[in-house]
């Protein structure tokens, strides 16, 4: 739990903005003929009309309820509108809900910092722009308040005697004797009550806020006074809001804690908590979560409003109630392919469009098993680090629901029987990324290497609408190293890998044809390529052989064919070789501490390392240097680059006393592949 920090936190002002009955205010918008009727927008499937997920506060007079189905709300209101969420892949879809969530809190964003806490609530840190107005425009001499903020619920305000609330608001806003975080809060009326107009004159959606000095008390707030309306807790009404405050009401106490509060030592409210000294929460729920509680019953929290406005995290999931139950392997994993479709779209575009990525992919289930119903909830969660590319996150979904799957048979002793389940099923799954960071800056891709080499060739090879070809993915340790995110590729029927391989790229020679060929070995079920190809390999070679055979990756299937049929035949008389040192034909810095220059441009392991250099026809007098600065090399270049090579760099890349003396052998240094072949 979050433990107050030991400042004080009065004088800050937070606003919590929850959108009122958000998914039907976006269907209205869309459909403006619904607008003023009870509208309901419901998940369908076939059982009883579907979920109701959000019902507009006409229908909720009627009795309708989130918890009902659409055969249910028919029943109670026959004239009640039910409004389908969107499908894809089998499932709803809630981007339509997302992107007008975001046009919700770029406006919100323009006067503080901004958390985007979900698809419909919003939590602003309005400090400073209080603090501002208080000092240039206090509200004390304004002679016109805005009607909007006019209508504010202020918590402690006495409004029993049959005084206009209007004017006991104005007057409250008005005080020139209040103390400074009443002033501040008074500047928060005004602050969120235009910015409230603003998003309805914008969105046409409205919205709820909650005001006061920290998320905590905001959030609760916000939801007291509903639709279209605000209220604010001044700090002398904290007490009053919290001793009789249900002890579930409260963030975070809905589940265990709650139930532990209730049932062992008789808390119902959170006034309650009051009588409890620390030391005693601190010893019967561990120090952190003691001193939470102790603070929470005193309207005390120091969570800060983190200025997010992207998500963090995304997430895909489906539930699967009763008969509808998940009850053999290939069901399962056929929902998983769908949900780890849609979260890779996803994580695609925030790349494309945020520059971040998600290091975590994390699988959640639920079971039942007709023996033990307490087992419900008891599905081992499981995570590994995440890989683009939608068939890697298929896969590695599947894996972690199998290995959660023998873990969860484990412990109730079930058995399954080839591809079916015994006495269990699945009634949820979802798929999520986490840890999303933005890309370090700095980073860039293994084409920095290629100093003297146009990197054009990189381009073309992806889409630029789903890959930063500026920015290598750092992923955790012990996950693959990418130097590219492959989320999109042209889908073509390659031919025969080791036939198109020689096709294709003939000035390769046997072994790296062959070493080409067992990393193309692998594809996705789309035809894509699933392992990574170097880029420094692939590209480089394709770039060559395109002016010879105009190979182009964006060719329909129909020319892709006919071109390989006429090349097949084909093989150029020279049979030398194009090793990967003509990338750096054209390159010749000479730099000064290059490692293949001074102490390094000496025998290794019994090899001359100066012997890398390379002239490309022998009739030279000399041989053109190549190098780099040892510093400059990004270690993880490395693991692109045969197990033999990597082996000598490393060499090189030692100090020089620190050399075992057999670190390589003779016959495999970098010399012997960038040698040319001999003729034939």
């Amino acid at each position: 739990m979050p433990v107050a920090k030991p400042e004080s936190s009065d004088s800050r002002v937070i606003a919590h903005v929850d959108m009122d009955c958000f998914y039907v205010q976006v269907e209205q918008r869309k459909q403006p003929q619904l607008r003023g009727l009870p509208t309901a927008v419901v998940q369908y499937n076939e059982w009883k009309g579907g979920a109701l997920i959000a019902v507009s506060y006409e229908a909720r007079k009627f009795g309708i309820k989130r918890s009902m189905r659409g055969e249910e709300a028919k029943e109670v209101c026959p004239q009640v509108q039910l409004v389908q969420v969107p499908v894809a892949r089998g499932k709803a879809d809630l981007s339509g809900y997302r992107n007008a969530g975001s046009e919700v809190v770029s406006i919100l964003a323009r006067r503080g910092r901004c958390e985007r806490a979900s698809i419909d609530e919003v939590y602003l840190d309005l400090t400073d722009a209080a603090e501002m107005m208080l000092a240039d425009n206090p509200p004390q001499g304004m002679e016109t308040i805005d009607e909007e903020a006019l209508k504010s619920h202020i918590l402690g305000l006495n409004n029993e005697d049959g005084s206009d609330v209007k004017e006991n608001v104005r007057k409250w806003i008005h005080r020139h004797n209040a103390d400074h975080r009443d002033k501040l809060l008074a500047c928060g009326i005004l602050i969120v009550a235009e910015l409230r107009m603003q998003v309805l004159k914008e969105t046409e959606f409205t919205c709820s806020a909650g005001i006061a000095h920290n998320k905590m008390l905001a959030k609760l707030a916000s939801g007291m006074n509903k639709p279209a309306q605000q209220t604010v807790v001044p700090f002398s009404s904290v007490k009053g809001l919290l001793d009789t405050l249900p002890i579930r009401k409260m963030k975070q106490l809905g589940g265990k804690l709650g139930i532990s509060l209730q049932m062992d030592i008789g808390v119902n409210t959170v006034g309650d908590l009051l009588q409890f000294p620390e030391e005693k929460l601190q010893e019967r729920y561990g120090i952190n979560t003691g001193t939470w509680l102790w603070n929470i019953a005193r309207g005390i929290s120091g969570e800060e409003v983190e200025g997010r406005l992207l998500p963090k995290s995304h997430g895909s999931g489906k539930t699967f109630p009763g008969p509808r139950a998940l009850k053999t392997v290939p069901a399962v994993q056929h929902w998983l392919n769908q949900l780890c479709e849609e979260l890779s779209e996803r994580l695609c575009s925030d790349l494309d469009q945020n520059k971040r990525i998600a290091h975590t992919l994390t699988l959640h289930a639920r079971a039942y098993k007709s023996s033990d119903s307490d087992s419900q909830k008891k599905f081992p969660s499981k995570s590994c680090p995440l890989r683009y590319g939608t068939a890697k996150i298929q896969e590695d979904a599947f894996n972690l629901f199998q290995a959660g799957l023998r873990e969860y048979i484990g412990f109730y002793g079930g058995k399954t029987r080839g591809s079916h389940c015994r006495g269990w099923g699945i009634t949820s799954l979802s798929v999520s990324a986490s840890k999303i960071v933005p890309i370090p800056s700095g980073t860039c891709s293994i084409a920095k290497y290629f100093h003297g080499q146009s990197t054009s060739h990189f381009s073309s090879m992806q889409s630029s609408d789903n890959l930063n070809t500026e920015a290598t993915l750092s992923l955790p340790s012990g996950s693959e190293c990418y130097s590219e995110v492959n989320l999109s590729e042209p889908k073509i029927d390659f031919p025969k890998e080791e036939s198109w391989i020689k096709d294709t790229v003939p000035d390769l020679d046997l072994q790296e044809q062959k070493d080409l060929s067992s990393t193309l070995s692998e594809k996705t079920q789309d035809g894509f390529i699933q392992e990574d190809i170097s880029p420094l390999l692939l590209s480089g070679c394709l770039e060559q052989n395109r002016s010879k055979q105009q190979w182009d990756l964006s060719k329909d299937e129909s020319q892709f064919k006919s071109e390989y049929k006429e090349r097949k035949g084909k093989r150029l008389k020279d049979k030398g070789t194009y090793s990967i040192i003509e990338l750096f034909k054209s390159y010749n810095p000479n730099p000064s501490g290059s490692f293949l220059s001074h102490e390094y441009n000496r025998t290794v392991g019994g090899t001359d390392v100066s012997s890398s250099s390379y002239s490309r026809d022998g009739e030279e007098g000399r041989r053109e240097a190549w190098g780099y600065n040892i510093d400059e090399i990004d270690p993880s270049v490395m693991e692109e680059l045969p197990p033999e090579i990597q082996d000598e760099i490393k060499a090189w890349m030692q100090p020089h006393e620190q050399r075992p003396n057999n670190m390589v052998k003779r016959s495999c240094t970098i010399s012997h592949y960038f040698s040319p072949s001999k003729k034939s």
